[in-house]
């Protein structure tokens, strides 16, 4: 599908929320939730509270101060593709974590929503981000769902990935929904590859939510309450942040409960058991011979499927989809105004293999689109390296303008070593607009001939000298919001 905005919280979450008043939830005034009230003659039981982070954003590392003045491990569910792209931490930052006594947990290659992809690329999802992990020299045993997605099909693929335990969101009452829920999850707990957890914090929780997490399971029983967290500062940077303040006064708070049998644990702690073997999600074969590469080339599928808006820059593209096509009755069309830099493209998915094409190190390839375009434009090259991670890699130089659907072509340079995938897409870096359709990937040595210059489906660009644009820089999968 295009990647656009994503929910924050799972769809299982939302449908949980309700409006509903319940007694042992009443919202307070000010709009906090009320502390459920103890039963007669309750007596302490022992509660586990787990803090865990989403994402690996570079932010999280101003919660290390609190948590080391508090005593306190959390859990870090980290998308090893994300590691070392802008905003996210580096593989030295989760080495301080590591050596700090945090633990470090899985949370996919590429964030993708594993409910909505193929079986096969959620193995590979799961399996290809904790293989990763371990390279790196971590001990990975704790796993997360993104967007708190999930089937029963993909919490069997992340046991058979070896995976300990995996978490979901929401399946615990907070203010924000889940009346009906148990305070706690078990400290035992009945499907480990379904882990209740509350909703995520994020900028709306105020310090007596958080408190009435653990106060909730401390009065009703005891159990594991576990948290998760997004972003950490102080300037509203996103819509899941909380303030240091706030974290620190929380952990603060948390200290003090020991007295009422509550512990901090990471969630591989409270699971226990050793690290599993690591496991191999399924291969993808690179094309070759006159096979087209692309999945879904001609856009006729979906929204379309397997398509991604991507670019940078200042500028504002519109993106649309519809006739007339070059084939099929379904073609791209981005219209760019307030053009100042950057660019803007449609691309193949950036993933392990359901949607972008698999190359071969060493190996050419013919990259083919027609288009139609007011300004000249250039196809713009991504690579995914061996360990899913996506980064610029070059771009074509420029075809000219075209009134008439027009194929552009050009043959990459020899795939580098350590690269295994490839998205890429003509451009618009201009006021104008681009309509696109029909891309094609062809291994060079077997690619299937060109059309000839004025042949019924239209001439074929020539391709002018022109400097590539952009950074090698690595690239998050989607420019969508990512949570979870």
């Amino acid at each position: 599908m295009i990647a656009g905005v994503l929910v924050d919280r799972s769809a299982a979450s939302t449908l949980r929320r309700t409006v509903a008043v319940v007694a042992a939830l009443a919202v307070g005034a000010g709009g906090v939730m009320a502390v459920a009230p103890a039963p007669p003659a309750a007596a302490a039981t022992r509660t586990i509270v787990s803090l865990t982070f989403d994402d690996a954003n570079a932010n999280q590392l101003q919660a290390l101060p609190t948590l080391r003045a508090n005593g306190m491990k959390a859990t870090f569910y980290v998308p090893s593709g994300f590691i070392g792209a802008a905003g996210h931490m580096t593989r030295a930052d989760l080495t301080s974590l590591k050596n700090a006594g945090h633990e470090i947990g899985g949370h996919t290659v590429n964030h993708p929503d594993l409910a909505q992809v193929g079986i096969d690329e959620a193995k590979r999802q799961i399996c290809t981000d904790r293989r990763n992990l371990t390279s790196w020299g971590f001990t990975v045993r704790s796993f997360a769902y993104p967007f708190a997605s999930s089937t029963p099909e993909v919490e069997r693929a992340a046991a058979a990935c070896g995976y300990s335990s995996a978490r979901l969101l929401g399946d615990i009452p907070s203010r924000f929904g889940c009346p009906e829920c148990s305070y706690a999850e078990s400290t035992r707990p009945a499907d480990r590859y379904a882990l209740k957890a509350l909703d995520q914090v994020d900028a709306t929780w105020t310090l007596d939510d958080l408190i009435a997490g653990v106060t909730n399971a401390e009065r009703n029983g005891g159990g594991w309450v576990p948290y998760t967290f997004h972003d950490v500062c102080a300037d509203a940077c996103s819509d899941l942040a909380v303030t240091p303040t706030v974290l620190t006064r929380f952990l603060e708070w948390l200290k003090t409960r020991q007295g009422a049998g509550t512990v901090v644990r990471t969630v591989g702690d409270v699971i226990g058991g050793a690290a599993k073997p690591l496991v191999a999600g399924p291969a993808v074969p690179a094309p070759t011979g006159s096979t087209n590469g692309v999945v879904n080339s001609s856009l006729e599928v979906g929204a379309p499927d397997c398509w991604m808006r991507g670019g940078y820059g200042s500028n504002s593209p519109a993106f649309g989809t519809g006739s007339p096509a070059h084939s099929g009755a379904v073609s791209s069309l981005i219209t760019m105004s307030s053009y100042v830099d950057g660019d803007a493209k449609l691309l193949p998915q950036f993933d392990l293999g359901q949607c972008a094409p698999t190359v071969t190190a060493g190996r050419t390839y013919a990259l083919r689109e027609w288009y139609v375009s007011s300004g000249v434009t250039q196809f713009a090259v991504y690579l995914r390296s061996t360990s899913g991670a996506w980064s610029y890699w070059t771009s074509s130089p420029w075809f000219a303008s075209a009134a008439e659907w027009t194929l552009a072509d050009w043959t990459t340079p020899p795939i580098p070593a350590g690269y295994d995938g490839i998205s890429f897409a003509l451009t618009i870096f201009a006021d104008g607009s681009l309509r696109t359709d029909d891309l094609q990937l062809y291994d060079s040595a077997g690619a299937p001939p060109i059309p000839s210059a004025g042949a019924a489906a239209g001439p074929t660009a020539t391709a002018s000298a022109a400097p590539p644009q952009g950074p090698v820089e690595l690239v998050r999968p989607t420019e969508s919001t990512v949570s979870g």
